[in-house]
């Protein structure tokens, strides 16, 4: 049996969402919009000013593109942060680089993390979105345990056209998003 593509997936899954939401077409359907990714780096790079570059270096080897370095919206004094200074960084993927990293992380990057059982059905919220946290980026096959002293965790969120929860969950589902199994016996 061959492979299906997440991109496969999503054509086919207009096929069988139409009878039970009555979509008049396929443009009425959901599709993948973006996957977005975020890391904090948060305070600690007023200690090590090299870390944001590590963070985007490596970011940039997981997703194929270089990652934005993104400052505070706003001064907190508690957190020591001044408006601009840089405290995260992110990357947003669409199109066949978007395609290309779903494939990655359902197929190959989950499975690799220690005791991953599935996602959780609350990680997709009312607006059709899934956020993932990973704890550690070296379930990535490109992070070849070459510097093991800076692990970082990221989100990923995968951003949907989908309207409804029920409509989104269906739709992650036959994209091939690895869920939780729903049965509660232990």
């Amino acid at each position: 049996m061959k492979h299906q593509t997440v991109k496969e997936k999503e054509s086919e899954a207009y096929e069988k969402m139409k009878t039970s939401f009555h979509y008049k077409n396929k443009l009425a359907a959901p599709k993948l919009s973006k996957v977005v990714l975020n890391v904090g780096t948060g305070t600690a790079v007023k200690k090590d000013k090299n870390k944001n570059d590590a963070i985007i270096l490596r970011l940039a080897k997981i997703v194929g593109q270089k990652a934005a370095l993104r400052g505070a919206k706003q001064s907190v004094a508690s957190f020591k942060v001044r408006q601009g200074d840089p405290i995260g960084v992110v990357a947003t993927l669409r199109g066949k680089r978007m395609y290309a990293f779903l494939e990655k992380f359902f197929n190959i990057a989950l499975p690799r993390t220690k005791d991953f059982r599935g996602i959780k059905r609350t990680s997709v919220d009312n607006v059709g979105n899934l956020t993932i946290g990973v704890k550690e980026h070296t379930i990535f096959p490109e992070t070849a345990d070459e510097d093991i002293r800076d692990i970082f965790g990221l989100s990923v969120t995968v951003v949907s056209t989908a309207r409804t929860y029920k409509e989104s969950m269906t739709f992650f589902e036959l994209i091939g998003v690895p869920f939780k199994s729903e049965n509660k016996a232990k």
